[in-house]
């Protein structure tokens, strides 16, 4: 299965979704995030972060470019790279290489700024909102061989 579309009305919904994946990447995820602003991108690292079983206060990297979280199961890593430029990018490229390897969830969000830098096993997330319903549309994909059963058994879910 290359890819796996959920369309999620309410917030139950997504946080179904959100715990699910969780079950399934507790051995460790490179994840990036992809969607416009407001789509729900934090939201949804919020809830696998619960998920978890962190404790601490799960916000947007936005200003800091990453948040680390050490309270759960595993550690998690949230990354945002939006306000970084393309040289910026350059500059964390081996970083997030380092944060794809290990026991440990990375999350990346506005991926789409890491102009393909991210050459490594991950899974991709992309989120889009409906306006007629306010529902939430998760896309996942996998980009390499390691974790792409992660997918099938989420598909298998619903």
């Amino acid at each position: 299965m290359n890819s796996f579309k959920k369309v999620c009305k309410t917030l139950d919904d997504t946080k179904e979704l959100a715990y699910n994946l969780a079950k399934l990447i507790d051995n460790g995820c490179f994840i990036n995030l992809y969607g416009e602003i407001g789509a729900g991108k934090t939201a949804f690292v919020k809830l696998v972060a619960e998920a978890l079983g962190i404790k601490e206060k799960v916000t947007s990297p936005s200003f800091v470019i990453l948040n680390e979280y050490h309270t759960g199961s595993i550690p998690v890593y949230h990354f945002d790279l939006y306000r970084l430029e393309n040289e910026g990018v350059k500059t964390i490229v081996d970083e997030l290489r380092e944060y794809s390897e290990g026991k440990q969830i990375t999350f990346v969000e506005w991926a789409e700024f890491s102009q393909d830098e991210v050459p490594f096993n991950h899974l991709k997330i992309n989120v889009t909102y409906s306006d007629e319903d306010e529902s939430r549309i998760y896309t996942f994909s996998f980009v390499g061989e390691d974790k792409d059963n992660i997918i099938k058994e989420l598909s298998k879910c619903y």
